[in-house]
């Protein structure tokens, strides 16, 4: 398995500077580009390096592959086992479906309030080698991303109604 982080000539860590990622990237991109190697294998490596570019900059799927670079990832499949989670998950996603525009900024702060509490016990967990406990927090990472994915969807949503009703003033 190739790890993400040496081919960006980043620390194989949960933490990452998010600008040195961006920077990596247009680093890789002109390194590869079709005008300094040939076409073939600059679109491999294109490939290669936009995958690992998206695998590090989202918090669940870094944690993700951090597991499975320490061959821990084969239970991140399993269902979350946290019932009280769960139950918060649902809360916040009834919330979010009943919300209008002026209480979605509260509800994204919410989350990603929640998103970085999950991280930091990631990281935690991960730095422990309790492996058992990082896969738990990858999963709820996972779950978090995507009702984050779901508060942006809505965002863009209202966004896009109100434009509509804008139109026709």
């Amino acid at each position: 398995m190739m790890n993400f982080f040496e081919l960006f000539a980043l620390p194989t860590d949960f933490v990452i500077d998010q600008q040195k990622l961006d920077e990596q990237l247009r680093t890789l991109q002109s390194q590869y580009h079709p005008d300094v190697v040939n076409a073939q294998k600059s679109e491999q490596m294109s490939a290669v390096i936009n995958q690992a570019y998206q695998t590090l900059k989202s918090p669940d799927s870094r944690a993700s592959h951090l597991l499975e670079l320490v061959e821990q990832a084969d239970k991140l499949q399993q269902s979350i086992r946290d019932l009280d989670f769960l139950d918060l998950a649902m809360d916040f996603r009834i919330e979010l479906d009943e919300s209008d525009k002026q209480q979605l900024p509260i509800l994204n702060q919410k989350l990603q309030d929640w998103l970085a509490e999950m991280s930091h016990h990631f990281n935690q967990a991960y730095q422990q080698q309790d492996w058992q406990t990082a896969i738990d927090f990858t999963q709820k990472l996972k779950f978090l991303v995507k009702i984050d994915k779901d508060l942006a969807k809505k965002v863009d949503e209202l966004a896009n109604v109100l434009d509509d009703d804008a139109l026709y003033v």
